[in-house]
């Protein structure tokens, strides 16, 4: 990771100024989103059904005479996307390269997905996988979380310390202090064989996301847990499934091709180049 030096030159100057960019452009996108949404448009993105629950909450708060809610300006609104296209490009991006790495290198795991993707799916079929059949898929789900945990996207989550509290018996954080908790860390405390790629651990027989609660941070804790994380997980299982049933692959191996590039988030080292070919139905 470089070191954040905020002056002319250096990469931490560059990256704060193309975030600044990006939330301008998309502070643009959100007045337009709103013009078109006052206009009586129909809404086709997120962004417009976003932008037209916003006027309607603006104009019942001024029918009331009271306050508009916070955070509706458009460079708010632009901060929040940015943030919401990050989170979902970056970490969605690692969890993917990690489950097809996972896969890859556990073909039992493969095999039991894809028995369990066949029970319920079949592409021949031509109709898209439903929510309720992603619910079903109660396996790959323990493989997605058992990615997730195996290689948390974000390793390491900044908080503000909003009350001194003992960290160890000799150590107090201070409040306003900035912590920085290791998710990648937590991961590898409390699991039973830590260091093994175990999607069985996900089961509701050893539930260990829930009896290791306090290890499991890959989505954050408390009030402040990423908002994101049903959709997050719903994602990698429809990929996985998806992955599995419709291609054969096999991954070009290289020396040292798991090690961890950190990107922020991490990636195995030779971005996990596979060749694809596509599955027969009888496979």
């Amino acid at each position: 990771m470089a070191i954040p030096f905020d002056l002319p030159g250096f990469a931490f100057r560059r990256a704060r100024l193309a975030v600044s960019r990006l939330i301008r452009t998309l502070s643009g996108c959100v007045a337009r989103s709103k013009e078109r949404m006052h206009g009586g448009g129909q809404p086709c993105c997120l962004v417009d059904f976003w932008m037209q629950d916003t006027l309607r909450e603006i104009a019942e708060a001024e029918a009331a005479g009271v306050p508009p809610p916070p955070e509706t300006g458009d460079a708010e609104i632009g901060g929040h996307l940015f943030d919401f296209l990050f989170a979902a490009q970056d970490a969605s991006t690692s969890s993917l390269l990690w489950a097809v790495a996972m896969l890859d290198a556990h073909p039992e795991v493969l095999a039991r997905v894809r028995a369990e993707v066949a029970a319920l799916w079949m592409p021949e079929s031509g109709r898209a996988i439903t929510a309720e059949q992603v619910r079903e898929m109660r396996y790959t789900e323990a493989v997605a979380r058992e990615v997730v945990r195996y290689r948390p996207p974000a390793t390491m989550v900044p908080h503000i310390a909003g009350e001194s509290f003992p960290l160890t018996e000799w150590y107090t954080v201070p409040k306003g202090a900035i912590v920085f908790p290791s998710a990648y860390e937590s991961s590898f405390q409390g699991f039973t064989e830590p260091d093994r790629f175990d999607p069985d651990r996900f089961s509701e027989e050893r539930a260990e996301d829930r009896v290791h609660k306090r290890h499991f941070l890959a989505f954050g804790a408390g009030a402040h847990q990423c908002v994101g994380q049903r959709y997050a997980i719903n994602h990698l299982v429809l990929f996985i499934a998806l992955f599995a049933s419709l291609v054969d692959f096999k991954r070009h191996h290289t020396d040292g091709c798991d090690e961890i590039a950190y990107v922020p988030t991490i990636v195995p080292k030779d971005d996990c180049t596979v060749y694809l070919s596509r599955r027969l139905a009888s496979s």
